[in-house]
């Protein structure tokens, strides 16, 4: 609470004050450095970067083309040995029963050996890259049985990849791509083209009914909703895309080139429609970024997937991580996914970092309003009070306490000072000292009292006031750094009085271009929007005395901290701004400055250093109105200002 008040005092932000708490190291009553999302940040990229150093994606077809290269000589071996079998064949029919001519037996094997020879010069001028040897294969006809049946089985793996591409989860729910399969999927495919066509039209698609019929396509764990759904099939259409887009032009054509002969026209079609529907519904869905990839560890298709999965979930926590200093709170950051990618004990720091603002709120400093955080009048009394103890501890120990005053009186607080009692006075009696009084005058047991023995508490007098205080808001003050040292004053004063004077009453203006009143909460929460170039005193006198003059108070003062002249005023209605300051503005300014002196307002001015050197009008001021001036730094204002409130309450007897 007390690493908040600095840092709310600073700049004024509850959220940017908490989050930078958040990101800052703390320690903890233990003296136990707190971790950091910063730290959490940096630990998630260099594991990011490890990734694209230590893998390569030159080898993701390589295993399809170990299959293509053995599937392609099992068809020559094939071949091979099918024509020899002809001939072997042919040889024995032409010694066997003479049931074919030698011409036909002839006939036989040299369409055997013209099919050969053919099927080999397709082999033999297959396309270079792999999509172009599994397209062309597509159509060629299987000499080889065995051949024949590894090439389909590739395919039959091929179509399933081609199917991750798009949908990931529904191609792993389905056993078997065969006719049926694929025909049942297109039939799904277009129900929920419908039913985003739907929504982008803006009625309401029956997901209920589309799951029905369809649900099994998604496993165990089926998606809630339409928004799920949507949500699951563009993080597969990304991951998809992102491994395209990795990966070299020649080795994108040729992994395109496979994929598109993979599926028939009317599934291809359905799968680009969901693409495009999805990137309509959301505009900004981006379907997949480039990764740079250095390394030199080989990895097959399956593997690169399962990367690109790896990677977006890196750049989702990483967008979390990042996009808290926005929304100002980590609560968004998902716990699973750190404890996933970077391990339960960074898990275990993210509760430690979520506990900050946790601790506040269980101890009633800190409230949820609208989805963000707000100070609660504890929250407020509290900051207050370390404004207070801030300002006292720049003080020395014996420096309060040694204003003496002459006039005494009842209705104070009391003080450790006793004196003998007299009529009239409170009878607050002293127990020891008037025992001791007793004993001292005759020392006999028991006790027996006089009532010259008595001895009673002192109470300490003091006067009820009335306090504006008038805060200079113009930039120089903000950029200076003096507003800060004005605000933790401010919120000192308020804490002192509303907790040892409360019969005071106090009212805080800020003034630049115009004056206005504020509340203590406000003045918590003033960031760099609420200053202007400006310095409007004789509005915020005008404000000040009629605030006084509601007020019954004998004893009535103006606190003015500053660090200027003034340098706009009001006059028929309009703000005039002079920079520099006209003769006008002094006039004007130190006309209510006499206003305020007529009806009895003391003002005391405390001057912050600025590049403003003239001392003309506070000299003015101070000669009008008989009040005091100031001269001090940041650091001292609070000495100055403190103790000069409570030696007015000591001084005065109302």
């Amino acid at each position: 609470m007390d690493e908040l008040s600095r840092r709310l005092m600073a700049d004024g932000n509850l959220s940017e004050a908490l989050w930078r708490m958040q990101n800052s190291r703390l320690r903890d009553k233990h003296n136990r450095q707190l971790p950091s999302l910063k730290e959490m940040l940096r630990r998630l990229q260099e594991r990011k970067q490890n990734q694209l150093k230590r893998f390569s994606l030159d080898s993701i077809m390589d295993d399809i083309g170990k299959e293509l290269e053995d599937i392609l000589q099992t068809e020559r071996a094939g071949i091979s040995k099918k024509t020899e079998e002809i001939e072997q064949k042919a040889q024995k029919a032409s010694q066997g029963s003479g049931e074919l001519s030698p011409e036909t037996i002839q006939k036989m094997v040299q369409v055997a050996k013209e099919k050969a020879a053919h099927n080999l010069e397709k082999l033999d001028n297959l396309p270079q890259d792999i999509g172009g040897k599994v397209k062309e294969l597509n159509k060629y006809d299987f000499m080889d049985e065995e051949a024949r049946r590894k090439f389909k089985e590739l395919i039959e793996k091929l179509k399933k990849r081609t199917m991750d591409t798009y949908a990931r989860e529904i191609s792993q729910n389905i056993k078997n791509l065969d006719p049926a399969a694929l025909a049942e999927m297109r039939e799904m495919l277009k129900a929920l083209n419908r039913m985003l066509e739907q929504r982008l039209r803006g009625e309401e698609p029956d997901f209920d009914q589309f799951m029905q019929r369809f649900g099994h396509f998604f496993g165990p764990d089926p998606p809630k909703d339409l928004d799920e759904l949507m949500q699951r099939l563009q993080q597969q259409i990304a991951q998809a895309q992102s491994l395209l887009n990795s990966l070299s032009e020649e080795q994108r054509k040729s992994l395109l080139e496979m994929m598109d002969s993979m599926l028939d026209k009317a599934t291809r079609d359905e799968m680009d429609k969901l693409s495009s529907n999805l990137q309509a519904l959301d505009p900004d869905f981006f379907p997949g970024i480039q990764y740079q990839f250095s390394g030199d560890e080989a990895l097959s298709f399956d593997e690169a997937m399962k990367l690109m999965e790896q990677m977006h979930k890196m750049d989702k926590l990483e967008d979390q991580i990042t996009g808290s200093q926005f929304d100002q709170s980590p609560e968004n950051i998902d716990r699973e996914l750190v404890s996933e990618l970077l391990g339960e004990p960074s898990a275990e720091d993210l509760d430690a970092i979520n506990s900050i603002t946790k601790l506040l709120e269980e101890a009633g400093y800190i409230r949820r309003e609208d989805q963000k955080f707000a100070l609660t009048p504890r929250g407020m009394r509290k900051i207050g009070e370390k404004a207070l103890s801030s300002v006292f501890s720049r003080l020395k120990k014996d420096r309060l306490g040694q204003h003496n005053i002459k006039q005494r009186g009842s209705g104070g607080d009391r003080i450790d000072e006793t004196k003998k009692y007299e009529f009239g006075d409170d009878f607050d009696l002293h127990i020891e000292k008037t025992i001791s009084n007793a004993l001292l005058r005759k020392a006999q047991i028991p006790v027996k009292l006089d009532p010259a023995d008595f001895e009673v508490f002192r109470e300490e007098q003091t006067t009820r006031s009335a306090t504006v205080l008038m805060l200079d808001m113009s930039l120089s003050m903000r950029m200076g750094g003096n507003f800060e040292a004005a605000k933790i004053v401010s919120m000192a004063l308020n804490s002192l009085i509303s907790s040892k004077f409360p019969k005071d009453s106090l009212h805080i203006l800020g003034f630049n271009s115009v004056a206005r009143r504020m509340t203590t909460e406000e003045l918590a929460y003033i960031g760099w929007q609420d200053f202007s170039p400006h310095t409007n005193m004789q509005h915020g006198f005008i404000l000040a005395r009629k605030l006084m003059e509601k007020d019954r108070s004998a004893n009535k003062q103006i606190i003015l901290i500053s660090d200027g002249q003034p340098t706009a005023h009001i006059e028929n209605g309009q703000v005039y701004f002079q920079i520099p300051t006209s003769r006008r503005c002094f006039e004007l300014t130190l006309k209510e400055v006499k206003n305020c002196t007529r009806i009895g307002i003391e003002i005391n001015t405390f001057m912050l250093p600025s590049h403003d050197y003239s001392n003309f009008f506070v000299d003015r001021m101070s000669r009008i109105n008989h009040g005091r001036v100031f001269f001090t730094a940041p650091g001292e204002l609070g000495k100055y200002l403190i103790v000069d409130y409570l030696d007015h309450k000591k001084s005065r007897v109302q």
